[in-house]
């Protein structure tokens, strides 16, 4: 039993590692090309201190308690939210975080956590079998992800949004409503994508008026990245491009290469050697996850870990995607690797219940 319980650590920890240890080396590395970087090996290393402190203080904590007060986290959140959009700070036309000096906090990250935390708590409590009971459960789901996706969308923030209802997605795959209901939901979906894109090619001033000129310059973006008309992708690729397998010596300048653009920027210093390390570190996570998720017995723990395999798999397969220009760049960091304190401290908060959930 010992055996088999240190080869699962062992299958968590040791991918998990070789990210931290490659995101920090890239931090190192930013840090020596100019002082707009120096300090980002520093807090970086701290936010990893600080995920390693809560995985261990997690082990004296009762799961079931941290469930059965999801709501207040999720009241508490919310309203973390709403405050950001009046004593937020707008980082590139986002007014998504509170700035505290030297570390800056962002709601939208930490409601991912509360969000799958809650969903799953509630789902799990809810009857089933039956299409009126299924219909209960979609609207207080829909309901309880509109809300917090609503003042992101006033921040605005797509990627976060686009996040929330893909916990959503993972909580339903476990929950199994009718089929019924995916139909009536993707008629729903089409006759709504139908207005949008009408709106959108056809009357954009009526468009803008609706949802914001900053949101609308993010679905634009998303919605033509097929031009690839964009400077940070350009030079993502130029990058990328004049790696050789184990790294590139002449240094190009990639915006945001810390956080959307860090896989461009690790093949710019570990090579196609270093992609693949990477791809092959996330690979054993992933699986990990979906061990997890199979052997759970709890119906609850099983929608709490379909939510965050739901978003670990989206935010892998994005940021890649659009570091190599085949996914439209909506700005989401890749998990343990990308720079970011309130990104890092989620996840780690995520693998603290998840390695618990057994007990």
């Amino acid at each position: 039993m010992k055996k088999k319980k240190l080869i699962n650590y062992l299958w968590l920890f040791i991918p998990l590692i070789i990210l931290i240890i490659i995101s920090l080396l890239n931090m190192k590395i930013a840090g020596n090309s100019g002082n707009i970087y120096k300090n980002y090996y520093l807090k970086q290393s701290i936010w990893f201190l600080i995920g390693f402190f809560i995985l261990f203080i997690m082990k004296f904590f009762k799961i079931k308690i941290i469930f059965k007060h999801s709501f207040l986290f999720y009241i508490i959140n919310i309203l973390l939210l709403i405050l950001v959009l009046f004593f937020g700070k707008t980082i590139n036309g986002s007014k998504a975080w509170f700035n505290f000096g030297l570390f800056s906090f962002q709601p939208s990250e930490l409601m991912k956590f509360t969000l799958a935390l809650y969903l799953s708590e509630k789902a799990s409590t809810m009857p089933k079998g039956n299409i009126k009971k299924d219909f209960r459960f979609l609207i207080t789901s829909i309901f309880i992800t509109l809300v917090p996706s609503l003042f992101v969308f006033l921040e605005p923030d797509t990627g976060a949004i686009i996040i929330y209802f893909l916990i959503l997605f993972g909580i339903i795959l476990i929950y199994r409503v009718n089929y019924k209901w995916y139909i009536i939901i993707l008629l729903i979906l089409s006759v709504f994508l139908g207005c949008f894109f009408y709106l959108y090619y056809f009357n954009k001033d009526l468009l803008i008026k609706l949802i914001g000129t900053s949101f609308f310059y993010r679905v634009d973006r998303i919605l033509t990245f097929v031009t690839g008309d964009s400077f940070q992708l350009d030079r993502a690729l130029i990058s990328i491009g004049a790696s050789s397998f184990f790294g590139n010596k002449n240094y190009i300048y990639i915006p945001e290469a810390q956080t959307d653009f860090i896989i461009a920027f690790s093949i710019a210093n570990f090579g196609i050697f270093g992609f693949l390390v990477i791809l092959i570190s996330y690979f054993l996570l992933d699986t990990y996850f979906f061990h997890k998720l199979l052997k759970s017995k709890s119906i609850r723990n099983k929608m709490f870990i379909s939510a965050f395999l739901c978003m670990f798999l989206f935010a892998q397969f994005e940021n890649i995607g659009m570091n190599l220009g085949l996914l439209p760049i909506i700005g989401l960091p890749l998990p343990f690797l990308s720079y970011g304190g309130t990104n890092t401290i989620v996840y780690f908060i995520f693998l603290g219940i998840i390695l618990n959930l057994d007990k």
